[in-house]
């Protein structure tokens, strides 16, 4: 099943009609036409078309983030680079929800989509009739090569193009693997319960790359830390955090579940405002010490 309602590669996206693509895109997309989304993509091929001579790569547009149920306007996949662009066709501001819209697009491909991990992504916001303004380009605190929203017209784009692709030294992206790249978000929090009950550990249930890994050892510093306290008689607390679906909660269950034996000083107790997860650890909670019971029978 494709992501993305039109691709190409970007010589030939500048060679094809711009009825062509549009046609393309009214065929990949479920809903009804409205005349502005129209007149939106035609603006996007129109700045695209004029930014993009003398690039190698790939284009897409409406590339769809299966966990958040959203598309990305276009994505861009040009040398070492993702760029994921949010069009905000005809407005003259950078509006907050839509910054946060394009940090969120590219957080998920840097966190879910196989094939990003070790790519530089590069979140671009462009206000189409927003004044020009002189763009930064900077990797955030984690130095993870996700770059920090960059905040540009259509007439700056292909300057903010050259900048981070000045910036970003690496391997080039091989579009076809790229493209075919799983998308791997955690387990879902009741799926993990339910597995975590029936004995299986963090590193089964979540993901087998280096996010996996960092659940495992997260889980792992968490308990040193309670037989430390334990030993030492001293209170601690500890603070686990991550993008929304990165498995938080799920390293609060493995742990809670390697110390749910009552009768061991490190008993926990595991507490959540997750309704439906609560209702599902009170279940599997229930059918494991009746199969306890009849176990030892």
């Amino acid at each position: 099943m494709r992501r993305e309602y039109y691709s190409d590669t970007i010589s030939d996206f500048l060679k094809r009609n711009n009825d062509e693509i549009l046609g393309k895109l009214a065929q990949g997309n479920d809903f009804a036409l409205e005349q502005t989304q129209r007149d939106a993509w035609l603006e996007e091929i129109r700045i695209l078309k004029n930014v993009l001579q003398g690039y190698k790569g790939s284009i897409y547009f409406e590339y769809s983030i299966p966990r958040m149920g959203k598309r990305i306007d276009v994505v861009l996949v040009i040398g070492s680079v993702v760029f994921v662009l949010e069009f905000k066709v005809g407005e003259k501001e950078f509006p907050s929800y839509a910054i946060d819209q394009v940090w969120d697009y590219a957080l998920d491909l840097k966190n879910f989509h196989e094939t990003s991990h070790d790519s530089y992504i590069s979140p671009v916001l462009i206000a189409t009739n927003a004044k020009a303004s002189a763009a930064i380009v900077a990797t955030t605190l984690h130095n993870d090569k996700l770059l920090i929203p960059i905040k540009c017209n259509g007439e700056l784009l292909s300057q903010v193009i050259i900048d981070v692709l000045k910036f970003s030294d690496g391997n080039e992206i091989n579009p076809t693997k790229w493209e075919t790249g799983r998308y791997q978000p955690t387990p879902s929090i009741i799926e993990a319960a339910m597995a975590l009950y029936s004995g299986h550990s963090v590193d089964e249930i979540s993901r087998s790359d280096a996010s996996a890994i960092n659940l495992s050892q997260t889980s792992d510093a968490v308990s040193e830390i309670i037989k430390f306290s334990k030993k030492n008689s001293v209170k601690s607390i500890c603070f686990v955090t991550g993008v929304p679906g990165a498995g938080k909660t799920l390293v609060g269950l493995n742990v809670a579940t390697k110390h749910i034996d009552k009768d061991n000083d490190l008993y926990s107790v595991f507490l959540s405002g997750n309704g439906p997860l609560v209702s599902i650890l009170r279940e599997a909670q229930h059918v494991t010490k009746l199969v306890a019971k009849r176990t030892w029978k």
